[in-house]
């Protein structure tokens, strides 16, 4: 719609721009060359908040010889719209993903110590706080005795052994609520304070949707390894189901890709409005052809390595990592035999339809090769991206470069924590260390595929446009020292 209202605006004088006014489908990047010599980005006004006053606020050219400093009148100019957010918006979002990182690795070791199903009720508000004297102690001790996790596998356990599990998992529960109030009441200040834009404020309210739902499949989560009958139907012991726990970690990895993905571009377009010769200069490097291979694989090891992370919380869930406890081969052979990855005993169906996708998620044999698989071929992946990177070392911007040897860094990393997890039979310290690692490498695959990643088109408009109020400035400057040198005679 702004397209179409600035073309309408410079269609009756400029007859050439009335073909793309006709043209529903004008490609706006493709044909951004010829709409820039259309538009007097000079008019462009910038506050301290961000705001402008609409992309374009003169419809005369920047060659034309009538061009001139007379203003629009008030009553026809657009209103005012917020293209960038403040950049305390972007630190706020960076700090919360934060919280979020701490709350995964948090989450890895509860469910290391089996903590998860020691609160057996979901109090929202009344939750908060823990039991308070002894009789309350006895009390929720008591309502743990009646779980299926105490009668089947912790009926030996006295009170305090009870409260080390419960606090595990009560500070997990009130971490989540933390990172709740920490969100949402910044969240409603920025946007009534006028600090976020359109597009950041849409974001802001699905990571809010998304955060809160979180709660909601937490506890839904739990609640799976409380049900005596979903323990019978899934014939488990008391653990909670290992597809709500994928679900749990990757509604948190969701979320944390979320904020951070949104706190970087809103920093980063701060630094752009900053110094806009040098983002100009940016531009130039991130519109370069050679970059496309390279932000493609970028994009593409993000989602991988999210698919190893998810296949790892299947592996926790099913406690395959208990298994197999030898590398690089799974016992003697390379492979397990394929009646071992394909059991039928798997298979809930008399015709066996469902054997091939339950193996591949209930199969705690195949659950691991799947996973060993992945973590190979995200380090594969990962190692050829770098040495792509090294070789085109020339076009890639110095901090892409530096994230790429840092990703290396952290997948090498990786590979041997799992590797030395496994062996040693998962010892908390370094299986807790392992997925705390495994969030590491899906920060830098997100901090490169956010550098990588060409600015937007608002963006590129209104860079262009202060750039060349920076140049008329200095142009200004110099025709005003030059009328206070003395005239030669």
């Amino acid at each position: 719609m702004l397209l179409r209202s600035v073309l309408g605006r410079i269609g009756p004088k400029f007859p050439s721009c009335r073909p793309l006014l006709a043209n529903s489908r004008f490609n706006f990047s493709r044909n951004w060359s010829s709409l820039r010599s259309y538009s007097n980005f000079n008019a462009i006004k910038l506050d301290s908040n961000g705001f402008s006053r609409g992309f374009f606020s003169s419809t005369r050219p920047l060659n034309s010889s009538t061009a001139s400093q007379e203003a629009i009148p008030s009553s026809i100019q657009p209103p005012k719209r917020l293209i960038n957010s403040s950049k305390w918006v972007g630190y706020w979002l960076i700090g919360t993903s934060g919280l979020v990182f701490g709350i995964v690795v948090l989450g890895g070791l509860t469910r290391l110590t089996e903590s998860g199903l020691s609160i057996t009720e979901w109090r929202p508000v009344t939750g908060t706080l823990p039991p308070m004297s002894q009789e309350e102690w006895e009390e929720e001790f008591a309502k743990y005795k009646e779980s299926p996790e105490f009668k089947q596998i912790n009926s030996s356990i006295d009170l305090d052994e009870f409260k080390f599990i419960f606090f595990m998992e009560w500070i997990h529960r009130l971490w989540g609520r933390a990172i709740g109030a920490v969100f949402v009441l910044p969240a409603a200040y920025f946007a009534l304070a006028r600090k976020t834009s359109a597009r950041v404020n849409r974001r802001l309210f699905g990571l809010a949707f998304l955060l809160g739902f979180q709660g909601f499949i937490g506890w839904w989560m739990v609640k799976s390894g409380l049900d005596q009958d979903d323990l019978d139907e899934r014939k488990s012991k008391p653990t909670v189901s290992p597809y709500r726990l994928a679900t749990h970690l990757g509604c948190a990895f969701l979320l944390y890709l979320g904020m951070i993905w949104t706190g970087l571009e809103v920093l980063r377009e701060k630094n752009f409005v900053k110094d806009p010769a040098k983002a100009l200069e940016t531009f130039k490097t991130l519109d370069n052809p050679l970059l496309r291979p390279l932000r493609r694989m970028s994009l593409g090891i993000l989602a991988l390595t999210f698919c190893t992370t998810m296949s790892g919380a299947l592996v926790a869930g099913l406690d395959a990592g208990w298994i197999y406890n030898t590398f690089p081969k799974m016992g003697e052979n390379w492979i397990p035999p394929k009646r071992e990855l394909m059991d039928a005993n798997f298979a809930h169906k008399e015709d066996k339809s469902d054997l091939w996708w339950r193996n591949l998620l209930e199969n705690p044999t195949t659950v691991q090769l799947n996973h060993r698989l992945f973590g190979i071929a995200t380090f594969g992946a990962v190692f050829a991206l770098h040495m792509y990177g090294v070789k085109k070392k020339h076009i890639v911007p110095k901090a892409a470069d530096r994230t790429l040897k840092a990703m290396m860094g952290l997948v090498t990393l990786q590979v041997g924590l799992g590797i030395t997890t496994l062996l040693w039979l998962v010892p908390i310290p370094l299986a807790s260390a392992h997925q705390a690692g495994a969030l590491a490498v899906f920060t830098s695959a997100i901090l490169l595929a956010a550098q990588l990643r060409k600015p937007r088109i608002p963006m590129k408009l209104l860079i262009n446009g202060l750039h060349m109020q920076e140049l008329r400035k200095g142009g200004s400057k110099i025709l005003a020292e030059a009328a206070k040198q003395p005239k030669l005679k």
